[in-house]
């Protein structure tokens, strides 16, 4: 039986190699996603997401390969991030920043499944679950880089794909600031964590 692995099935996408900004084809993918607001380091709310996400995949994980007979790996955890004014993006203002925090999920999976597999997880206490879609999200063309270091070390990185790359290459903003974080910031140190960094982008003319 082979295991699905979103890392595995699209490397360029979630297992790049270490090079500058690139330019990837980023197809729509469907994903478990819970919206918030604030600071994702002292959020209540944050923490309720990403407490909900990883017990309803793993529930949807074990529901597929009972019904089924499909194993797929659980994906990394991902974040899109935004703010009202882009100011308060680029100088880490956290508590001004929007988020959508996610996990991917295989193209078998269907929102019954999903539902299913809420009702069952919805049996432990977890306050965020009922804020959880399930939903697809396109790209389309972006830029991407892998970002190894601190998450809070991602400013200069930020700022040469702003302020060089895309003046260079022609192109603008199409859409939010995305992260895949391939690391767990429990067990790995922070100048090691490996982050994806993406941004959809467009022609600028």
């Amino acid at each position: 039986m082979d295991t699905y692995d979103i890392k595995k099935d699209h490397p360029s996408l979630y297992a790049p190699k270490p090079v500058d900004w690139h330019v990837v084809e980023v197809p729509e993918l469907q994903f478990l996603q819970v919206d918030g607001h604030g600071d994702p380091n002292t959020s209540p709310a944050y923490t309720e997401a990403v407490e909900a996400l990883y017990p309803l995949s793993y529930g949807i994980r074990a529901l597929a390969k009972r019904d089924l007979g499909r194993v797929h790996t659980v994906g990394p955890l991902e974040g899109l991030w935004s703010a009202e004014d882009p100011h308060d993006f680029a100088a880490r203002n956290k508590s001004a920043w929007d988020w959508t925090m996610m996990i991917s999920q295989p193209d078998w999976i269907t929102s019954e499944m999903v539902d299913e597999a809420t009702s069952v997880t919805g049996k432990k206490a977890l306050p965020g679950l009922h804020r959880v879609r399930f939903a697809p999200y396109a790209e389309g063309r972006s830029v991407q880089v892998l970002h190894v270091g601190s998450y809070d070390d991602e400013a200069p990185t930020l700022r040469r794909l702003h302020e060089e790359y895309l003046p260079a290459h022609g192109l603008t903003f199409n859409g939010r600031h995305h992260e895949i974080y391939l690391s767990d910031p429990r067990r790995i140190a922070p100048d090691k964590l490996r982050t994806v960094l993406r941004q959809p982008v467009t022609d600028a003319s």
